[in-house]
C-alpha cells in the first residue's frame, strides 16, 4: 500500500514537473528567453511609486539594508530589461552579476537604483526619455523599458 502511495506520489510529480517545463518552454518562445516577462511589463501597477521625473517602481524583494547608493556609487547587480510589449532585450541572469558605476548608465538607472538598498528588487517602469530614445545606436530598444533590479552591493 505504502509502495503504491509513494510510487502514484513518484508519477504524479513527474507530470507536474513536465508540464512546468513545457509552460516554462513556452514562456520562452514568447519573450525570447528563459526570463518571462512580468505581467504588468506594459505599464506599472497603480501602487507604483513614481518619482517627479517619470520613472515607476515597485519593491518586490525587501532589502536587509539601510544604506541607499549615491550618483557616484558603484553599484553589483543583477537584472532583466523588457521591451513594453515583453521583449527581453538583456539580462545577466543565468550569468555573472555586473558592477559599474551609477554615474555610467542612463537616467532612469541612475535615479532608480539610488532608492534601492542592499538585497532588496524592484521592478522599474523607465521612460523612454529617461532610457534609450535620444541612444543613435539604432539597436538600443526605444520607448519604455522595464527592467526588474537585484541590488547585491554598494561601493
Amino acid at each position: 500500500m505504502i509502495l503504491r502511495r509513494l510510487t502514484l506520489t513518484v508519477i504524479l510529480i513527474a507530470m507536474c514537473g513536465a508540464a512546468c517545463t513545457l509552460k516554462e518552454k513556452e514562456d520562452e518562445k514568447v519573450t525570447g528567453g528563459g526570463f518571462p516577462a512580468p505581467k504588468d511589463v506594459a505599464a506599472p501597477p497603480a501602487d507604483a511609486l513614481k518619482t517627479p521625473s517619470g520613472v515607476a517602481s515597485k519593491v518586490l524583494i525587501v532589502g536587509l539594508g539601510n544604506v541607499h547608493p549615491g550618483p557616484q556609487s558603484r553599484v553589483t547587480v543583477h537584472y532583466t530589461g523588457w521591451t513594453a510589449d515583453g521583449k527581453m532585450f538583456e539580462t545577466t541572469r543565468g550569468g555573472a552579476p555586473v558592477t559599474f558605476g551609477l554615474d555610467a548608465v542612463v537616467p532612469g538607472w541612475k535615479e532608480g537604483v539610488q532608492l534601492m538598498v542592499t538585497g532588496e528588487t524592484r521592478r522599474f517602469w523607465i521612460p523612454g526619455k529617461l532610457a534609450y530614445d535620444t541612444d543613435p545606436d539604432p539597436t538600443s530598444p526605444k520607448g519604455q523599458l522595464c527592467f526588474e533590479i537585484e541590488l547585491l552591493d554598494i561601493r
